[in-house]
């Protein structure tokens, strides 16, 4: 049997001193702090025993950012794939960060009306689909190696809770998925024998300031999520 590895990285902190949510909103970038969790991730892939050989981003700047430097840690050319991109919603360009009662005007209501679904956004199960069809063509490319895909948070847990057989619907508050973190699947031909989460960048993430809700093995003040 063939081993591979798809490693499903969330992009780093981007530079959001607004407190939007950005969603799919073009004009994002990496912030300083950000540019220094890409880089940590390449160097903590490529100085130890990993055999990348694609590195594929979703099209928005964050996570083509993110992916350059394992990229060029390897000597790749990174491609895009859109089935990366971030999950589609209608609170996209709000400054929830910045107040949450925006959430509560009575113009919003009827975004909140199918919270299984989700009625705000695109719904869990088109994610996951079109996930599981990206980690499909980055299985076939880098068979017998091992392929980075940078995403996004709620994609990137959304096809982890699939894989684990847990309900789509859940609290944001519980995602584990931190900024630059890796979510590592391990196949044998096409099945999938292994699944591990990990943080490279971890020690960076106290200084985050453009932090999603979400669980992370480092302490995050409460302040910053």
């Amino acid at each position: 049997m063939v081993r591979t590895t798809i490693h499903l990285m969330r992009h780093g902190e981007v530079y959001n001193p607004e407190g939007v949510l950005y969603g799919r909103l073009p004009g994002y970038h990496l912030s300083a702090l950000g540019q220094r969790m890409a880089r940590q991730v390449a160097s903590v892939l490529s100085s130890s025993d990993h055999d990348i050989t694609h590195v594929i981003t979703s099209p928005l700047e964050r996570a083509q950012e993110t992916g350059a430097p394992t990229a060029q840690a390897f000597g790749l050319a990174a491609g895009t794939d859109p089935r990366l991109i971030e999950a589609g919603s209608h609170l996209e360009g709000m400054a929830v960060s910045r107040s949450r009662w925006v959430l509560a005007q009575p113009g919003m209501w009827r975004s909140y009306v199918n919270p299984w679904r989700p009625s705000w956004g695109e719904p869990y199960v088109e994610i996951v689909e079109r996930m599981r069809a990206a980690v499909a063509s980055a299985l076939a490319a880098a068979r017998g190696h091992e392929a980075l895909l940078v995403s996004h948070q709620l994609p990137v847990w959304s096809l982890r809770l699939f894989l684990e057989r847990r309900p789509l619907a859940h609290d944001p508050r519980r995602r584990q998925c931190s900024l630059a973190s890796v979510t590592s699947l391990t196949f044998e031909d096409s099945t999938l024998v292994g699944l591990a989460y990990w943080e490279p960048a971890g020690d960076l993430l106290r200084q985050a300031r453009d932090m999603a809700p979400g669980t992370s093995a480092a302490q995050v003040p409460r302040d910053r999520v």
